[in-house]
């Protein structure tokens, strides 16, 4: 079976409340993430699809080197020409360090979603994600 390998940024904020960023992708709510390219590592991955699918960069960010959230699933997608395929997702999380103007490239737009777990957006990836993430805050 063909395995695939995707990487995100999970970015958060302070102000004006704790919150984090979602993307608008047709009918779904989606995470800055995408394909990893050969040659590159997956932080390279995350940093470069958050930059190309927001705007953000690393100056703008600071990097929580400790919490890494990864799920597998199955997928079928033109990429895999509708094969069943494994794809990995790591998602990496983020703190803005300050207010940037958000720039949606492969999106329709964002949404700045208030923390307040538990939160029920999308089963596959965002809920489990944002239930390690509650995990790992409390332990902070």
């Amino acid at each position: 079976m063909r395995k695939i390998k995707s990487c995100g940024v999970l970015v958060m904020r302070s102000q004006p409340q704790m919150s984090f960023l979602l993307l608008l992708k047709s009918n779904r709510y989606d995470l800055p993430k995408g394909h990893i390219e050969t040659g590159e590592d997956e932080i390279s991955c995350a940093l470069r699809e958050l930059f190309e699918e927001t705007g953000i960069g690393i100056n703008d960010i600071e990097l929580d080197h400790k919490f890494q959230f990864h799920v597998t699933y199955l997928v079928k997608s033109k990429r895999t020409q509708n094969k069943k395929a494994e794809k990995k997702v790591v998602i990496f999380l983020a703190c803005l360090k300050n207010e940037v103007l958000i720039k949606t490239s492969e999106h329709s737009g964002y949404v700045w979603v208030e923390w307040k777990p538990p939160h029920t957006i999308q089963p596959k990836t965002i809920d489990p994600l944002l239930q390690e993430l509650e995990k790992y805050l409390l332990k902070l």
